[in-house]
């Protein structure tokens, strides 16, 4: 198959530097798209006159018969073409002739590669937009069905205060939601027409960018044609998306390994979703956790590759930039991977409440609000915190939870303790105070799971 820059050059490449030089072997998957641009652009040709508007129709007609081909596996794609748009075209011009010679009229593959990976783009940022609602959705049911679970917070990974595990999870529904936005916010930037931009100075020809613009469902025509062809921060922004999103699932994953940890047991995963051991006969490994954890790397990496790729290249298009697709393709298939198993996992997921509510009592998870107990009392803040801790070293050496020391011990450390004190540490009514600045409180939680549906029902 002749290459579309073959002309000026008599030698053909070596099959090494052929090999090395292709990119059909990984852009291929984005033929729909490709096709779908050079029928925007071949009707754009018909309409202004470009070309015969029954020669632009023949270009139409046959481009989507070679579309359903290639779906219905009736066409198979030669992985002996340089890359998809040469593919695409050659099989074009071998049904029609030298009709199909005319689809590439005021058209370079610089701004034809730009546009069909936006496209190809465009819409896997519609599905992750889609994956990660799923998600939140998932994540209300959970919230909902344990505004009363009681659990320890942590800070660093040391118990710290009562919360809830409808807390736990809604504080990753605030994440996934700002997840949303940037991938949404992305999408804007990315979804101009690099079309008519040509080689990089635009064309002679009187084209209507507009038109093609509104016909692939652009905002509008990229303004600058250096730009058009030679920008990939659309692409370096989605890259970043993916990778903060798969942080946070790796944060997510993280939790709940350590909590299926049997000095934890705060969960059980769903048989589907684990792996044995080859060896311990005992073991149950949240492997499917763990690989999404791992697989945040793989974003990471991409965002970095994308970024080094560009951050040394003159203007305009260089051969480089070829390199811009394995990376974005593999950080988005990731994160779609990643975002369907997870979303399946949660909703399996078993919580053990009781073993939750249980730690809680084990690590004067309470004495924050024993603190504020006196300071309700008038005792400054810092005189409180240092009585409290006196007080932990005396249940510490007693083996005692706050819970079982007597008045007349609390007593001895501060006068203001009286018998309500125990209503203060009481771990549910800890939980049920703490209305103000998004605590776990009921009431508070029905206000975040409300902004997580209204989120929801905006979509």
């Amino acid at each position: 198959m002749d290459n579309l820059w073959k002309g000026r050059l008599v030698k053909s490449l070596d099959q090494m530097a052929k090999n090395f030089n292709d990119s059909i072997h990984f852009d291929y998957i984005m033929f729909e798209e490709d096709i779908n641009g050079s029928i925007a652009h071949a009707n754009m040709l018909g309409e202004v006159g470009i070309i015969a508007k029954k020669e632009s129709d023949e270009i139409i007609r046959e481009l989507e018969k070679i579309k359903q081909d290639i779906k219905n596996n009736n066409l198979q794609i030669d992985f002996d073409a340089e890359d998809i748009h040469t593919f695409i075209e050659a099989e074009l011009t071998s049904r029609i002739g030298d009709i199909g010679k005319k689809l590439h009229t005021a058209r370079s593959r610089n701004d034809q590669s730009a546009v069909t990976t936006k496209l190809f783009l465009r819409k896997k940022i519609n599905e992750i937009k889609h994956g990660i609602k799923c998600l939140v959705g998932t994540v209300v049911e959970i919230a909902e069905n344990n505004i009363d679970t009681i659990m320890p917070g942590l800070t660093h990974l040391q118990l710290a205060q009562p919360t809830t595990l409808a807390h736990h999870f809604l504080a990753y529904n605030a994440m996934f939601m700002r997840d949303y936005a940037r991938f949404d916010d992305c999408l804007k930037r990315l979804n101009t027409s690099p079309l008519g931009a040509g080689a990089l100075a635009g064309t002679t020809f009187p084209i209507n960018q507009e038109m093609t613009s509104e016909a692939l469902g652009f905002t509008n025509p990229c303004f600058n044609s250096l730009d058009a062809i030679s920008s990939r921060d659309h692409i370096i922004e989605l890259a970043s998306a993916c990778s903060i999103l798969m942080m946070h699932f790796s944060r997510l994953c993280e939790d709940l390994i350590i909590w299926n940890n049997q000095l934890f047991d705060f969960v059980v995963f769903d048989d589907a979703h684990s792996t044995g051991s080859s060896m311990m006969p005992q073991k149950k490994n949240p492997d499917l956790a763990e690989l999404i954890r791992g697989k945040s790397g793989r974003c990471y990496g991409n965002l970095m590759s994308l970024l080094t790729m560009m951050k040394g290249l003159a203007l305009s298009y260089n051969k480089d930039m070829q390199e811009d697709k394995q990376p974005i393709f593999d950080s988005v298939d990731t994160v779609l991977q990643s975002l369907d198993i997870l979303t399946e996992m949660l909703s399996k997921i078993t919580f053990n409440k009781q073993t939750m509510l249980m730690a809680c009592e084990k690590g004067f998870i309470n004495a924050t609000d024993c603190a504020d107990y006196l300071v309700g009392k008038g005792v400054p803040f810092r005189d409180a915190y240092k009585i409290t801790g006196e007080l932990i070293n005396f249940c510490i050496n007693e083996n005692k939870t706050l819970q079982e020391v007597k008045i007349e011990d609390y007593k001895s450390f501060s006068q203001y303790f009286e018998k309500d004190i125990y209503d203060a540490i009481d771990l549910i009514k800890c939980v049920a105070r703490r209305i103000k600045g998004g605590g776990p409180a009921p009431e508070s939680l029905k206000n975040q799971i409300d902004v997580s549906k209204n989120f929801l029902n905006n979509l």
